[in-house]
């Protein structure tokens, strides 16, 4: 029986021409670079690939490449014996043999760090590996799919991606659309978010309303899904009864121009928190969503806020900061 995936919402011809390539490459070993702005659901599509494969039954094993520094990123992915570095008391299986002979989905893949990137493509074209700190050769079986929302083909003329990683990766790619170019599905996913979070919080709420989905339907969405779901999901969360209306804040969060365009009004700007920790935890919470939570490596929230990452934990816990996932 085919693996239905709700989660994958809409009947828009972007979105089902999306679908249908990735129908047709399921049934191969080809590997997949899938491309889109943040927020699109590329991982969605990455596990719609490996349960429409023949892989289905064996391991999806997601990394985000973002998220760990380099050093921890080779154990991560390929594992290390024991004694291959401080604090490697045993022997750790990397994530390419515990896929085994599922799929391994290298999330944020343009910001793998160069040392590692011959690893990689070691894997891609030999389909072997050693363990860091270790000798012994073992096979890589894992369907690799890869996942960027950066340019990776400029970033090979500018030396920082490797031009022969990049065609190992990009066999096949397939380019997820954002929201502005599939609006024909923000009613269907809107109604989804809105029934999910309801369920979550056990609360009834009424059909969404046509003010409501006028609202939605005029926005550009430069978060795409994501943003939709976060609205969505205040809008349940603040709702004073069954029925819904969007949040007085739900577009704050975007990023304001410096300055208006001639013959412009002044951006109305969001209202002032009323206290220094008001204020810290405002602004730490916009860093987070802008790392999708990401807080360790050159791109997360702890170098974007010039912390280290032992700080940035404290301050959250401090300041009561948990991801909305964690508060389920």
């Amino acid at each position: 029986m085919e693996p239905s995936l709700p989660a994958i919402v809409g009947d828009s011809a972007a979105l089902q021409a999306v679908l249908r390539t990735v129908r047709a490459v399921a049934a191969t070993d080809a590997n997949v670079l899938i491309h889109g702005e943040t927020g699109t659901g590329k991982e969605r599509i990455a596990r719609a690939l490996h349960a429409w494969s023949d892989r289905a039954r064996a391991p999806f094993v997601a990394v985000n490449c973002a998220a760990l520094p380099p050093s921890l990123l080779e154990s991560e992915l390929f594992g290390h014996e024991r004694g291959a570095f401080t604090g490697a008391t045993a022997r750790r299986s990397g994530r390419f043999e515990l896929a085994a002979d599922g799929s391994v989905f290298l999330d944020e893949v343009g910001e793998l760090a160069l040392p590692l990137q011959p690893k990689l493509l070691r894997v891609l074209q030999e389909r072997e590996f050693e363990r860091l700190g270790g000798t012994r050769l073992l096979r890589a079986n894992a369907r690799v799919i890869a996942a960027t929302n950066r340019d990776l083909r400029a970033m090979t003329r500018e030396g920082a991606f490797r031009e022969d990683l990049y065609y190992r990766l990009n066999v096949v790619p397939i380019r997820v659309p954002p929201l502005r170019e599939r609006k024909q599905d923000i009613p269907m996913l809107a109604r989804h978010f809105a029934d999910a979070a309801a369920k979550r919080l056990r609360r009834v709420i009424d059909p969404l309303p046509a003010r409501v989905l006028d609202g939605l339907l005029q926005h550009e969405w430069p978060g795409n899904i994501r943003e939709l779901e976060n609205v969505l999901e205040r809008a349940v969360i603040f709702a004073e009864g069954p029925r819904l209306d969007l949040p007085d804040d739900w577009k704050a969060e975007l990023p304001l121009p410096s300055a208006p365009a001639p013959g412009e009004l002044e951006p109305r700007q969001p209202p002032e928190p009323s206290s220094l920790a008001a204020v810290s935890k405002a602004h730490i919470l916009r860093v987070l969503e802008e790392t999708h939570w990401v807080i360790a490596g050159p791109r997360g929230a702890a170098a974007k806020l010039e912390m280290n990452r032992s700080t940035l934990s404290a301050r959250m816990k401090k300041l009561g900061i948990r991801r909305a996932a964690e508060l389920r």
